[in-house]
């Protein structure tokens, strides 16, 4: 009597151990036997910085539809980052802001987005830790890739040095997740394999960030205080703006920004007048002027919007795909990264899932599912951006000006009708492409809907002002 051949175990193999890296194991893990993850920096054990990713030393924010996101792929782990020290916010109620249009929003209730708050390192060792408490996912940190194995048609795998000598080892795989980072080399291990050249385009605003830690205020301990963000404006360059996010062990921490000719610095002398007389309103100087430093200021300049259109490539190999940052960096101002990390893992499960992990083409249909998610955060990202005088070759478009000129009348509504607020977030939340904002429903609250008046100053309530000391 024959044999009875083995079942055919397919592995997949991650390059990169951010979040996004983590999230597409996690969707990987429950589809394939098993799951490498090659990350190059050394991980930590808990919440602490790594090297590769310096700016996790900034200002975070987790809109709704990244909370939705990391849900799905990873229940419960909201509970347990809120367990940790992490607030769980609703928008607009727990959130002071101050549109790019000068306009102070009104903290409307029941806006239906929610935003989770809390330092980078806490969100990252609590999605890194709960992934990796998977018996399929194996780490291979402190190991760079070194380029991948294959021929034109199908990626086969991925080489990763033996150790300090100049050998390598193939780590064979069904299929490559490249999720490494706006460092990452698949354009060129693609053009090695006969592929390309790839459309890119680059929108940098120059924008620098400034980062500090704060110990809260005593009276606003044991209290939920809200983010308090006082925009950059595009129209008014240099574009300085602001937050102010209350994290995990009772701490603020404070981001700064500003584009050329109006950068913070890591002065910390520095860094309060900067919040003071640099932005559009002195509200968050006013508040650090009562709270007490923790660090020196930290600082990061590459915040440029980098979009490779890999998606629109004539020629695509089997077995290969590119998630993240990889794929698209956005300035950090808009905190849309995180959540397109989470959605762009969940269409790859969906993609996998319809078509089968070895299916041809499967690898093509995830890079093009991939395109939606990144293309509504480029999309709101640039059309701010473009606005700064050298962020791009060519000024904005016609069409550009118009629809950024319909996005202010859309903000302004917003911040005086609760129901021009909550289509607004949609959008801005990801959770809606930016054709929500043409609804019937929008353009009648933009154009006649009733409005509650324009506010003088940041809506902090008496007893808010009261914790901080305000008067």
């Amino acid at each position: 009597m024959p044999d009875t051949p083995a079942a055919v175990r397919r592995r997949a193999v991650v390059i990169g151990g951010s979040t996004a890296g983590m999230l597409a194991a996690s969707v990987l893990a429950t589809r394939f036997d098993e799951v490498i993850v090659v990350e190059a920096d050394r991980l930590p054990a808990g919440p602490a910085p790594r090297k590769g990713l310096p700016q996790a030393r900034h200002a975070h924010l987790l809109w709704s539809s990244g909370v939705a996101a990391l849900e799905e792929l990873l229940p419960g782990v909201t509970g347990e980052l809120t367990g940790q020290g992490a607030g769980l916010m609703d928008v607009m109620t727990d959130l002071v802001s101050k549109a790019p249009s000068g306009q102070w929003f009104r903290r409307f209730t029941d806006s239906r987005h929610q935003l989770i708050v809390c330092s980078r390192d806490l969100l990252d060792a609590v999605v890194r830790a709960n992934v990796l408490a998977r018996s399929r996912i194996t780490l291979l940190d402190g190991t760079r890739a070194a380029g991948l194995t294959g021929h034109r048609d199908r990626v086969t795998g991925v080489r990763v040095p033996d150790g300090p000598g100049d050998g390598e080892t193939v780590l064979e795989a069904d299929l490559v997740i490249d999720a490494s980072g706006r460092g990452s080399q698949a354009s060129a291990w693609l053009r090695e394999l006969g592929h390309g050249p790839f459309e890119e385009r680059v929108v940098d605003a120059g924008v620098a960030y400034a980062s500090r830690l704060y110990a809260a205020p005593e009276g606003t301990l044991g209290r939920r205080y809200p983010v308090i963000n006082v925009q950059a404006d595009p129209r008014d360059a240099p574009g300085r703006g602001g937050v102010v996010v209350p994290i995990e062990g009772d701490r603020w921490l404070v981001t700064l920004s500003g584009t050329r000719g109006g950068r913070p610095t890591a002065d910390p002398d520095a860094f309060e007048h900067f919040a003071l007389t640099g932005l559009k309103d002195p509200i968050i100087g006013r508040l650090l002027a009562r709270a007490k430093p923790l660090t020196d200021p930290v600082t990061t300049r590459s915040t440029a919007n980098r979009r490779r259109y890999y998606e629109k490539s004539a020629t695509w190999p089997e077995g290969f795909a590119v998630l993240g940052d990889a794929v698209a960096g956005y300035n950090p101002v808009y905190g849309h990264g995180l959540s397109v990390a989470g959605q762009s893992a969940i269409v790859l499960g969906r993609v996998l899932d319809r078509y089968g992990p070895a299916a041809p083409g499967t690898a093509r249909r995830v890079q093009r599912a991939v395109a939606r998610p990144v293309g509504n955060a480029w999309n709101l990202a640039v059309g701010q951006d473009a606005s700064y005088p050298g962020a791009a070759p060519n000024p904005p478009t016609l069409v550009e000006r118009l629809l950024s000129a319909y996005v202010d009348q859309a903000v302004a509504a917003g911040s005086e009708n609760p129901r021009a607020l909550r289509g607004l977030l949609d959008v801005m939340s990801l959770k809606a492409p930016a054709t929500r904002l043409f609804a019937p429903d929008m353009l009648w609250n933009i154009a006649v809907g009733p409005r509650k008046g324009p506010l003088p100053g940041p809506p902090l309530s008496r007893a808010e002002r009261e914790a901080v000391g305000l008067n």
